[in-house]
């Protein structure tokens, strides 16, 4: 299976479509006023469709077991094609799509063998994705023509004694975002975490390191008091986040705020720790850009 560890639960939505054709008139009649011997078609494809979804993991390997949270089944008489809608809904890491295909598939399959009897012409004719939302397809905010600057915070690795790597992840991170970024290292001194906030020019400055509780973490206590407005629930995410991942999370005192229409972020110095929080909230904190032009415009 692929890794979705990294992904965080959003509302998730499939539908998907089959169509049973039979070959006569008579057959659709005969749904109709119930007289199918094998019994209620559309409620018993309803039932197999419901567990349908329900062991999509079971038959086909690649599929993860996820909360099933909503399964609809519609149907739609048109001539002699009966039109079957699937819709699955889930909040998880990843979609729903082969789950509500499957379901639809397997109400297909029971419409087809209670009908055979019946009828020796009936088909199954199509079976489709017809809409999905949810994860990056709904939310992913995109990075083109913003920029960052990265500092990295770091008595250690400014004298040249350790090597930086989660400033390295943060702006891989963005750049594979389309955003254009600046990188830098500084002592972890709160003169110049104050020097580079107050004369910030780029959309976003994001700073690694100094965010624990040593005695040199100056970096939030610098910052904090800077910021206009503190996007609360970025710090909340980022530490929900990184504490579903490591215990030792709950230290981190990660920042994320607002000053002159520019985003501040302070993460953690650790290369897991930059990573997780780049991962809890990117691309989704790029929207408030579009916040903010929204307030300007009033």
């Amino acid at each position: 299976m692929i890794d979705i560890t990294h992904k965080t639960n959003t509302l998730r939505e499939a539908t998907a479509q089959a169509i049973v054709k039979t070959s006569s008139q008579e057959t659709i009649d005969k749904i109709k006023r119930n007289e199918i011997p094998k019994g209620n078609v559309f409620e018993m494809a309803k039932a197999a469709g419901l567990l349908g979804v329900k062991k999509t993991p079971d038959l086909l390997p690649d599929c993860h077991p996820l909360p099933i949270e909503f399964t609809g089944i519609d149907y739609e008489i048109d001539g002699l094609n009966i039109i079957i809608q699937m819709t699955v809904k889930t909040i998880y890491k990843t979609g729903v799509e082969v789950e509500a295909m499957h379901g639809a598939s397997v109400v297909a399959l029971t419409m087809y063998d209670m009908l055979k009897p019946v009828d020796k012409g009936v088909e199954i004719t199509t079976i489709k994705l017809l809409k999905k939302k949810g994860g990056k397809s709904s939310f992913g905010a995109k990075g083109k023509g913003l920029s960052a600057n990265v500092v990295v915070c770091s008595d250690s690795i400014s004298k040249g004694e350790k090597e930086d790597r989660a400033g390295k992840i943060i702006v891989s991170k963005l750049e594979e975002l389309g955003v254009t970024t600046n990188y830098s290292i500084i002592p972890d001194e709160p003169k110049q975490i104050e020097e580079l906030v107050l004369d910030q020019l780029d959309d976003l400055l994001i700073f690694t390191g100094g965010t624990g509780a040593g005695p040199r973490d100056n970096t939030p206590d610098t910052v904090r008091p800077l910021l206009q407005t503190t996007l609360l629930g970025v710090e909340e995410q980022m530490r929900r986040y990184g504490q579903d991942r490591m215990p030792y999370a709950m230290l981190s005192r990660s920042v994320a705020g607002i000053r002159d229409g520019k985003v501040i972020l302070a993460l953690p110095g650790s290369s897991n720790g930059a990573r997780e929080c780049m991962d809890a909230i990117f691309p989704h904190i790029l929207h408030v850009f579009h916040v903010l032009k929204g307030k300007r415009h009033d």
